[in-house]
């Protein structure tokens, strides 16, 4: 699977959250990718939502999440709707209100991953976020809720 998000804004919100540590390339790496997945479930369940309301366009209500301000967002919109249509038929629309609403979604989700992979970080007494400390939050994720 390719990494539609570009890393540069994901880069951003790592650096958001990491205080003084720095962000290895990796890192941004691998929460992109990270976030390519999340982005792709959240849209196949909410094409299950469109389908059970007979509906054949996404809306940001079948995220469960509001619509923010686009230009508050790092997370650029155009590779958020590829990543939408990843998992679902062609035949489904994603309206733009919901491109937003995942886009705040997935920012959200984000910058929770990179908090505590700043955690991660401290505790190892590194300087640097390592894409480790992203892999690490997946595996101690329960521990984090």
């Amino acid at each position: 699977m390719s990494v539609e998000l570009p890393f540069a804004p994901v880069d951003t919100i790592i650096r958001r959250n990491a205080g003084q540590l720095r962000v290895s390339a990796e890192a941004a790496e691998e929460l992109a990718r990270r976030i390519q997945e999340r982005g792709a479930e959240l849209a196949t369940d909410g094409a299950e939502r469109a389908t059970e309301d007979g509906r054949k366009t996404l809306m940001a209500e079948d995220f469960d999440a509001p619509v923010v301000d686009k230009d508050l967002l790092e997370l650029p919109v155009a590779p958020i709707d590829r990543i939408a249509r990843l998992d679902i038929d062609d035949r489904y629309r994603v309206s733009m209100d919901a491109r937003i609403a995942l886009a705040g979604e997935l920012e959200s989700y984000a910058d929770t991953v990179a908090a505590a992979a700043a955690i991660l970080a401290r505790h190892a007494d590194r300087r640097t976020i390592k894409a480790e400390d992203i892999e690490a939050y997946y595996e101690l994720e329960p521990y984090f809720e």
